[in-house]
């Protein structure tokens, strides 16, 4: 393996301890936008699956499966097109894949059927294959390591975020205009951002910025991002970090499962209207979101003297909200079980923000895109692409409330997940401190 000169190291040293530039924050902020838009046109569709249930007879796992088809594509384009993306150059590839999701979304708006609404929700998916990996690579190439919990988290926030608006607004949209407006409301926005972010966001304006071009700009280093085998060797030498991949994709199978029913289930079960359910269900992605930012800044300021403390933390987040769900959905329906319902949602998706940083802090910066796209991979195919899916068929033979008190074993298995890694961070950590040395 290719090892830096120690000018380069020293420089790289340099600029991780400076303070950020007022542009890197204009392009964090357009950056976690595009990831606005792109969870606005994903979680749209949970607030309309009572009108399009009715209006084409579908059943729970057929409404499931509009969600899951997204997270299948993810799964199983994230990986190469964020090598390509990164060969291709970042920029350029974040503006087609927004152009993309959001031409596919106004594709959802038109579908006259079952079919044609799961062929535009691949599409979907196509679009946003890669950006979960190639968006947060882009930042942390500019901004400080010891940020990356905290912006990790901002950035999966942005879809927590994402997933309010297209779950209220869509909501609301739909009861004044019909399902195809909330479709197509949120097909113009991403298209009003994506003229945006290419006005402003080139490779050019931000190569003074990247923290890490002096160990980009080696030969050697190029040669490791651009060869599949020891890109390959990097994402998975470290156990720890397999381990993070396999906790953060199940804990996301029961925030995933959550994003999607939590609508249909306060229409069922509290009889509230759609519109109505939407918000409410926003409300719980709002927390959701909140949680995920400031368990991320926890976990910063928590680890500062020992990086292990990242995982015991994880596990209390998985521990947590676990509990929190078992109890939620064997309570009665009502205010308690609202309460509790909210603040499992705090805690579910803490995990995000540790997750990327475990990862990211045991492989070499060089494939960070390469990283970021497998930590996506699993959090689809594990998470996003089953939960909604699973949850609605389970949900077909034991009703929709029986299928949510499943959700916490999930959760169990992923502290399982998270414990293992743990027992072998401390060494992988010192293995890629003496790789970089």
């Amino acid at each position: 393996m290719h090892i830096p000169r120690a000018d380069a190291l020293a420089k790289h040293d340099r600029a991780m301890r400076t303070t950020p530039h007022p542009y890197t924050w204009v392009v964090l902020v357009l950056t976690i936008g595009l990831m606005l838009s792109d969870y606005m046109s994903r979680q749209v569709l949970n607030a309309v699956f009572p009108a399009l249930k009715a209006v084409w007879h579908l059943s729970d796992a057929q409404l499931g499966s509009f969600n899951s088809v997204v997270a299948l594509m993810v799964g199983v384009l994230t990986l190469p097109l964020s090598i390509l993306a990164d060969r291709w150059g970042r920029v350029r590839s974040i503006v087609l894949m927004a152009a993309l999701w959001s031409l596919a979304t106004l594709g959802c708006a038109l579908s006259t059927s079952y079919g044609n609404m799961l062929l535009a929700r691949a599409l979907v998916g196509l679009g946003e294959a890669s950006y979960g990996a190639v968006g947060p690579a882009l930042i942390m190439g500019i901004f400080p390591a010891h940020l990356r919990s905290s912006l990790t988290a901002s950035f999966m926030a942005g879809a927590a975020l994402g997933s309010v608006i297209g779950m209220a607004l869509g909501g609301v949209i739909m009861a004044h205009l019909g399902w195809r407006w909330a479709f197509g409301t949120m097909a113009g926005f991403g298209i009003v951002l994506v003229v945006l972010y290419r006005a402003v966001v080139t490779e050019a304006r931000l190569a003074p910025h990247r923290i890490e071009t002096a160990c980009r700009a080696a030969p050697g280093r190029m040669r490791l991002a651009q060869s599949a085998r020891i890109v390959f060797e990097g994402l998975f030498a470290s156990v720890s970090a397999r381990f993070a991949y396999l906790g953060s994709g199940l804990q996301v199978f029961v925030g995933g499962a959550l994003y999607a029913w939590l609508p249909s289930y306060l229409n069922r079960y509290y009889g509230m209207p759609p519109a109505r359910a939407g918000v409410m269900a926003a409300g719980f992605v709002l927390i959701n979101g909140l949680g995920m930012v400031l368990c991320g800044m926890l976990v910063d300021r928590a680890s500062k003297g020992d990086p292990t403390r990242k995982w015991g933390i994880a596990l209390a987040y998985c521990a947590m909200s676990a509990l929190l769900l078992a109890v939620a959905f064997r309570v009665p329906d009502g205010t308690l079980q609202l309460v509790l319902i909210a603040a499992a949602m705090f805690v579910v998706s803490g995990t995000n923000g540790p997750s990327g940083a475990m990862v990211a802090n045991v492989t070499p910066a060089a494939i960070h895109g390469s990283v970021f796209a497998t930590l996506t991979l699993a959090n689809s195919l594990l998470g996003m692409a089953p939960g909604p899916f699973v949850t609605g068929f389970v949900a077909d033979r034991i009703g929709l409330h029986g299928a949510l008190q499943v959700l916490p074993c999930v959760g169990l298995v992923s502290m399982l997940a998270f414990a293992l890694g743990k027992r072998y961070y401390a060494g992988d950590l010192e293995r890629a401190r003496r790789a970089h040395a």
